[in-house]
């Protein structure tokens, strides 16, 4: 049987497509092996977010000749978007997809063995209005799904490559969402995460629809017991959305709210859309309507003319909110970014000390929301078992918080109620019901 390996670099949303390419390839009698054995084919689904996910691609398209030089080699996804000349004159890469015709690369494969030729499917993504239908039917050893419900970007950040590499908003059609949602149901899946480029963008393409109609058709199937969203905007949080939420309890209370900076001045120069006022309130608005929310968070640092005082405001700001995790990283700066021109660029080594700074803020806030769910008693989605630990499963909670609890019975893909009791290294340690015995703490 012919074999197929993936390597996938980035998002979510990267993850959902890798997933939906490798169901292309099975329905057309494809056997999925790993990356690092010998396969006849290699597909390497890349980012451009930093140059460090640049670089990385280029190594594993390297490594992938390495395994079979007979084999086919692939470069898809937001790299090859942005820069498929650059990856078209590294030796062994057979097919350059961007962040289109992802559909149709199988079909390429079958092209490729008739003509023995480079293919560059790459197009002006800009010109692109149509959401790229790609199903998921089955995952792979998880209880939860992650639904592409979005595609692209129009908000400019002065930052980011994404809107060059992923073009204008596209939206999935409802229909198509419910179908999938229902078929994922059937397959047993209780959780449904919604991902996308800019979820809070969904539907402005489409008529009467737009992320909270789409949430509550969702709510309504059966057989889906949480839906949870992935990164979104704090403009989206509006009372109105406050409002609906408080009415669909199968939506977690677990909000990714970007913020990038806790400085307005950084904030206007990102070309954010908001203030730091402004995403105060958000927060206020969430915790005053659901007492046990996580809020979670990016952060940049680093940013060109970011000074001291500048970051300064934006760690306080964090200490502040007191987000329960924050994802920091440090500015990258990307060719074809207005940001990538901007005088005052910060040293690499002023980066690295504020990220830890950042990081500190995140560690303590991180433990001082765990300290608040200490021996009480919580619904967990136990997703796996973990590894190297015999009768232990991991799963989350609603709201985010990753739970370890040692179990005889087979607990995969169950929500039992948990009693957190102790906080651990990544979440807490959670006991079912009553004691379990024979099962030494993590």
């Amino acid at each position: 049987m012919k074999k197929v390996a993936f390597y996938t670099l980035g998002c979510k949303v990267n993850q959902y497509e890798t997933e939906a390419m490798a169901e292309l390839f099975e329905n057309s009698g494809y056997e999925i092996t790993s990356f690092d054995e010998y396969a006849d084919v290699y597909v390497i689904n890349t980012c451009t977010v930093t140059n460090l996910g640049d670089r990385k691609s280029r190594q594993m398209i390297r490594r992938a000749k390495k395994k079979n030089k007979h084999s086919f080699v692939a470069v898809v996804g937001c790299y090859a978007q942005t820069a498929p000349e650059e990856i078209s004159q590294i030796e062994g890469v057979n097919l350059i997809i961007g962040t289109k015709d992802r559909s149709r690369i199988v079909e390429y494969i079958e092209q490729l063995k008739e003509e023995d030729q480079q293919i560059n499917a790459v197009e002006d993504i800009m010109k692109v209005t149509e959401f790229e239908d790609m199903k998921v039917n089955t995952y792979k050893e998880r209880t939860r799904a992650f639904l592409k419900i979005q595609e692209g970007c129009n908000q400019f950040c002065s930052y980011c490559i994404i809107p060059y590499a992923r073009g204008p908003v596209r939206s999935r059609r409802p229909e198509d969402i419910i179908e999938e949602v229902k078929q994922l149901a059937q397959n047993g899946f209780k959780e449904i995460v919604f991902a996308g480029i800019h979820v809070a963008s969904y539907g402005k393409d489409l008529k009467d629809t737009n992320l909270m109609d789409i949430i509550q058709r969702v709510h309504d199937i059966d057989g889906i017991e949480r839906i949870r969203l992935s990164s979104i905007e704090p403009t989206t949080i509006s009372q109105e959305f406050v409002d609906m939420a408080k009415r669909l309890p199968k939506l977690c209370p677990h909000y990714h709210i970007s913020l990038q900076s806790g400085c307005d001045e950084t904030l206007k120069r990102m070309n954010r859309k908001y203030t730091t006022q402004e995403y105060r309130e958000v927060v206020e608005r969430l915790r005053v309507n659901f007492p046990d929310v996580s809020i979670t968070t990016d952060i940049m640092v680093g940013f060109p003319g970011e000074t001291e005082e500048e970051f300064d405001k934006s760690l306080k700001f964090a200490e502040e909110i007191g987000f329960s995790k924050i994802h920091v990283f440090k500015y990258s700066p990307r060719k074809g970014t207005p940001s990538a021109m901007y005088p005052n660029q910060v040293p690499a080594e002023e980066k690295e000390k504020r990220s830890k700074q950042m990081i500190e803020v995140s560690n303590r806030s991180e433990r001082n929301f765990y300290k608040k769910f200490l021996n009480r008693d919580m619904d967990v989605l136990f997703e796996q078992p973990v590894k190297d630990k015999k009768d232990y499963y991991e799963g989350l909670t609603a709201n985010y918080i990753r739970v370890y609890a040692c179990s005889k019975e087979n607990i995969e893909g169950m929500i039992r109620k948990t009693v957190l009791r102790e906080i651990v290294e990544g979440g807490m340690e959670g006991e079912l019901g009553t004691l379990q015995k024979n099962c030494p703490l993590l």
